[in-house]
């Protein structure tokens, strides 16, 4: 989705002792938010304008948020789940107790564009769900973010490894909601998307919910509500045709998250466009909304596109608190 920038003060950490499974206190699981839902990224690196996110709750109405990212560590890549790829599994223990005490509750997204994938340097799918399985077990999570990119995405050994791995994950935890994101492209559903959806029917994977990324693929000219439709409604045909669904069951299975402002291809997210967008949603009562990300949600016109704000003229936290309205 989303380049991803290794926080400076994570540099600091890199040789720090990776994290082995231990029992921490994360606080009470929140009961009224829902993760999948409408819940926008959320990071903590240092030069991405990190964020209070019970003030961001209290100011949005927001009570869920997607944490980025957990990957394998960037100098010593192994079969070990880290965050940001320098700093320890349980960095953000506090982070989550403080959003848990707010009322509100929180997933990982495992992946992204950069670093180090554990889809990659996990040798087999009983590895990688292991791996899964100590960020569920950290963190107490309810659902998790698989944001397939890069070769985890374009190798079909590394991304069959992902959806056989998400089928073991499901297996030892029945209730943790599964979520799979992958790119777009401007006129077609990835193939490598559609081999996703199709391996997971052979397999029966049980993934609750896959979701597309339909930004990254035009220029400063491009309709980006209706790329958004138009990648989502092929989206849905797949899922739908694939595992034999009704129109409605194949939206309420899909979804879609969207980059806030100024993209990594110049495209304009617009905060009209972004409504437009929630108004497509809430007509076809998608399964998940999400924005890259709350950090993001600032205004810095005529800036070039960055970890801490827009690069367009939108009040602060506009996107956020527009997206707390979306409720399927």
């Amino acid at each position: 989705m989303r380049k991803l920038h290794y926080a400076l003060a994570s540099a600091a950490l890199a040789g720090a002792t990776l994290f082995t499974t231990h029992e921490v206190r994360v606080g009470t699981v929140a009961q009224t938010a829902d993760l999948v839902l409408n819940s926008p990224y959320l990071y903590s690196w240092s030069d991405g304008n990190p964020q209070d996110p019970v003030a961001v709750m209290n100011t949005t109405g927001i009570k869920a948020f997607t944490l980025a990212f957990v990957v394998a560590d960037r100098d010593r890549p192994v079969c070990e789940p880290t965050l940001d790829g320098a700093d320890r599994l349980d960095r953000d223990v506090t982070l989550v107790q403080k959003i848990r005490a707010a009322g509100g509750d929180v997933t990982f997204s495992i992946g992204g564009w950069a670093g180090n994938k554990l889809g990659e340097f996990c040798s087999t799918p009983q590895a990688l769900a292991d791996a899964y399985q100590k960020v569920i077990d950290t963190y107490r999570l309810k659902a998790i973010d698989i944001d397939i990119e890069d070769r985890e995405f374009t190798e079909q050994a590394q991304r069959d490894r992902v959806v056989e791995a998400l089928k073991i994950t499901k297996q030892r935890n029945p209730s943790v909601r599964t979520v799979i994101t992958f790119g777009n492209h401007l006129d077609s559903l990835p193939t490598e998307a559609q081999e996703i959806i199709t391996k997971a029917k052979e397999i029966d994977a049980g993934i609750d919910l896959y979701a597309l990324m339909p930004f990254d693929n035009g220029d400063p000219a491009t309709d980006m509500v209706a790329l958004t439709r138009n990648g989502v409604d092929r989206l849905q045909k797949a899922v739908k045709t694939t595992f034999g669904l009704t129109d409605d069951q194949a939206y309420r299975k899909i979804g879609f998250s969207s980059m806030i402002g100024l993209t990594d291809r110049s495209e304009v997210v617009t905060l009209d466009g972004w409504n437009q967008m929630l108004a497509y949603a809430k007509d076809k009562h998608l399964g998940r909304v999400s924005t890259w990300s709350v950090n993001r949600d600032y205004p810095c016109p005529g800036q070039p596109t960055g970890n801490s704000c827009s690069s367009i003229d939108a009040p602060a936290l506009s996107f956020t608190k527009a997206l707390a309205s979306f409720q399927g």
